[in-house]
């Protein structure tokens, strides 16, 4: 009896300069495929990005990344995609916060950059795959079409990130770690055996393009301080503030509010304003949730036609909740079984049925069990 052969694929590899990209290179090479690795060059001034520890887009990070590359035995090249990454992560970056929305870079960055520019360019040089060291899986159906699945070990699970791939995209994605039940650690011990420099490189946190990590401080050297004030829900003034983008839904920590709660807890950001500057607390209880409007689907697979009962995720590291969902005017209309709270307009929500990622969509308003804030 005998097998097919697996396809030998021209695969570009986007290589950030860690650990996670080197070691998918390096697999899709090991698979047999004829592998090109390429770095992409994201800021205009790679000094201004994170370094270190602390960043994916700086000069040091391109030159480990040509390291791996040469370490692998594959051709290696930078891509400026630095006014692209500016016009389509940075600038919606500042719209959403200006607009009281809390946004995902990082989602919005797979979406048009690594998944569509990259993709693009890729496909129009004659590649066949694109091959990232995202943890997520992918499943191929019996009739040929693909899907998107949680990664073996949900540990390090990021298929939430990727719930904004389309089936082209998906038809072109490679995610060469996501099916092995292996831990960071031993993904560092399989780099240092294949004699890859980055084995012991700490990984990457928070945004990449907010160079000390300051994310109020960046915003307000691009909108501007603007004073405003901090009010309770009967609007009694409590305190005043630099900027409602400064805050987010949910947000207990640095509101520095002078006068306590009648109750003595602690209160929490419930409705940001960028219309009259105005930030609203108030108590935890207030913050839960019973359902949501989204904007901006996007399916992995054929869009749903009717109701459906999922599980949902709200945040790139959060839990799954259960949910009712269906497909209304172009957007989406979703249903929590349990209130659930720090849901933000801006935010994706990830639906999945089991492991398998349906679709995503852009948060636009939520329903509260107490009060109703748009």
């Amino acid at each position: 009896m005998t097998t097919d052969a697996p396809r030998r694929l021209r695969v570009l590899a986007a290589m950030s300069g860690g650990v996670d990209s080197a070691v998918a290179a390096a697999r899709a090479a090991e698979a047999g495929h004829d592998v090109t690795g390429v770095h992409l060059a994201l800021s205009e001034n790679p000094k201004s990005f994170r370094t270190g520890a602390r960043g994916c887009c700086t000069i040091e990070d391109s030159h480990d990344a040509r390291r791996a590359a040469d370490v692998i035995g594959i051709p290696f090249y930078v891509w400026d995609l630095a006014e692209r990454f500016r016009e389509d992560v940075v600038e919606d970056f500042f719209a959403e916060y200006e607009a009281g929305r809390t946004p995902n870079p990082c989602l919005r960055c797979n979406e048009k950059i690594k998944f569509a520019a990259l993709l693009d360019k890729a496909l129009a040089l004659g590649f066949d795959a694109v091959c990232t060291g995202h943890y997520a899986t992918i499943v191929e159906r019996p009739d040929g079409g693909r899907e998107l699945h949680r990664a073996s070990d949900m540990a390090k699970d990021q298929s939430y990130v990727l719930g904004v791939l389309d089936d082209q995209q998906l038809a072109h994605a490679m995610f060469p770690l996501g099916d092995t039940l292996t831990t960071k650690a031993e993904i560092r011990e399989e780099a240092a055996r294949r004699g890859l420099f980055v084995a012991k490189k700490p990984d990457s946190h928070d945004i990449c393009f907010i160079a000390d990590g300051d994310t109020q401080g960046f915003l307000a050297k691009r909108l501007g301080r603007a004073e405003g004030d901090i009010v309770d829900e009967s609007g009694t003034k409590v305190g005043t503030h630099e900027g409602a983008y400064g805050f987010t839904i949910g947000q207990r920590k640095g509101l520095r509010i002078g006068t306590p709660a009648p109750d003595g807890k602690p209160r929490y950001v419930l409705d940001i304003s960028p219309v009259d500057n105005t930030v609203t607390v108030g108590p935890a209880e207030s913050l839960d949730v019973t359902a949501l409007t989204a904007v901006r689907p996007r399916w992995c697979g054929a869009a749903p036609t009717g109701p459906g009962t999922y599980t949902a995720q709200l945040r790139a590291h959060g839990g799954e909740t259960e949910v009712t969902a269906e497909p209304a005017d172009g957007g989406l209309l979703v249903t929590f079984t349990e209130p659930v709270r720090g849901v933000a307009p801006g935010q994706a929500i990830v639906l999945y049925d089991g492991t398998r990622v349906v679709g995503s969509a852009t948060i636009a308003t939520t329903d509260r069990a107490r009060v109703r804030i748009p």
